[in-house]
Order: C-alpha cells, then sequence, then structure tokens
C-alpha cells in the first residue's frame, strides 16, 4: 500500500520507532524462513518484492540518521504507477542489503512487515491484519500464531499514536480495512486479525465485518499456504 503524503514530521517517527522495538518473534528469525527460498534474501528485504514507501517526515528523519538509504528510481512507467515519483511528497526506498542492516535505522514499513492496523467496520482499531499481496511469498502470513503479543502491542500503540497526530494515517487503514473486506469476501475467505490481547480471530466473509475467535484447526483450514519466494 502506497503512502499518503501526511503532517506526521520526523519528531512523530522518532517517536513512533522508539515504541515500536519488538520483533515478531524472539523465539525464531522469520526472515531464515523464506530467505532460502529466495536465493539467500528476506522477501521482507528484497528491493525486487517490497520496497518502502517514506512520506517527507519520515524520510526526514531517516536521512539524518543513517546513510543506510537512498531514494529509488522507478525504473519505467509501471513502476512510476506503483511507486509515485516523489511530486506528492513520497518516495520509494532502498536499503544497503540486509547484510548491512541497521535495526535501530529500519523504515515503519521494515518493522511491521507484513502487517497493518486493522479496523472494523465501525471503525474501531481492532488489531492487525496482513497485506495480502505477500500470501504465500512471506512465512510469517501463514503462520501467524509465532507472532507475540509485545510486537502486537507497541504496532498498535505506535499507531494510535501516529493517528493522534495526523488522523488522515487512520482514515487511510480505514479505507484499507474495508477493502480487503471487500476483496476477501469476493474470495469467500476470512480474514485472520491478531487482537489486542494477542489472540486470533477471524472476519467472517460477508456477514458485515463479524468476527469470531479462532477455533483448533483454523488456521490449518483459512490461512494460505506458504510457497517459497522463488516458488
Amino acid at each position: 500500500m502506497s503512502k499518503k503524503p501526511t503532517t506526521a514530521t520526523a519528531r512523530v517517527y522518532a517517536d513512533m520507532f522508539r515504541r515500536l522495538q519488538a520483533p515478531i518473534s524472539r523465539k525464531l528469525d522469520c526472515g531464515q524462513k523464506c530467505a532460502p527460498l529466495n536465493q539467500g534474501v528476506p522477501v521482507c528485504c528484497d528491493r525486487e518484492q517490497a520496497l518502502p514507501i517514506v512520506d517527507e517526515g519520515e524520510w526526514t528523519l531517516l536521512r539524518a540518521r543513517t546513510k543506510m538509504w537512498s531514494i529509488y528510481t522507478p525504473k519505467n512507467k509501471s513502476e512510476v504507477k506503483e511507486f509515485g515519483d516523489g511530486s506528492d511528497g513520497c518516495n520509494a526506498i532502498t536499503c544497503r542489503g540486509v547484510k548491512h542492516c541497521e535495526r535501530d535505522n529500519r523504515s515503519l514499513a521494515c518493522r511491521t512487515f507484513p502487517f497493518f492496523p486493522y479496523f472494523s467496520p465501525e471503525k474501531e482499531l481492532v488489531g492487525l491484519s496482513h497485506y495480502w499481496s505477500f500470501e504465500g511469498l512471506c512465512w510469517v502470513v501463514s503462520n501467524l500464531r509465532v507472532v507475540e503479543k509485545p510486537f502486537i502491542v507497541e504496532m498498535i500503540d505506535s499507531h494510535e499514536y501516529l493517528f493522534s497526530r495526523d488522523p488522515e494515517w487512520r482514515q487511510t487503514y480505514v479505507g484499507y480495512s474495508a477493502t480487503m473486506r471487500g476483496v476477501f469476501t469476493k474470495k469467500n475467505r476470512r480474514i485472520p486479525v491478531l487482537g489486542r490481547a494477542g489472540k486470533l480471530s477471524w472476519v467472517l466473509p460477508g456477514h458485515g465485518g463479524q468476527m469470531v475467535p479462532d477455533a483448533p484447526g483454523d488456521d490449518a483450514r483459512h490461512l494460505p499456504k506458504f510457497s517459497g519466494a522463488a516458488a
């Protein structure tokens, strides 16, 4: 999902970075699950699979903190359409590669991949769901039970802080959540949501956003299968 120009300042992003430090899991390195099938590079760190899009505030912060990032120049009209041309204050950026990662200077997209804040039809932030374009590529999307509560809590807390400073960001995710419900209803699929308490729930397709608690075997039946980045 591309970012929109916002009023969030570099200081807001610095505060968000401080609030969002927890890894998805302290028990394992999820990048090692997909990297062997993607020429040794985790999908989230592969510029051919995913590029962070930063607005002016975040880019101001990152370039003041590190030389790890640079502006990505779109190669063709298709990429200009996907990533933009920078004229709206947003830019795709690329890093020096996974071997040169500076963990404290990761972008917001790096820290949160593959998740976004999920809003109910009543516009309530109820938890996290995933960017479905990475299904089959990102191992975590197929194994949500490895996601630990500290990550969920910090991601929700940091985004509520962002929304309080920049309401436009909230509306962006409200709209994206509605889009996901429409897409998954057409596919007759449930949407997985990791709630504030760290528990997995499901949004039923075609039921007005109704959520039901997880039951034994639900993940095997409803989560996408991991096929690997090279598949």
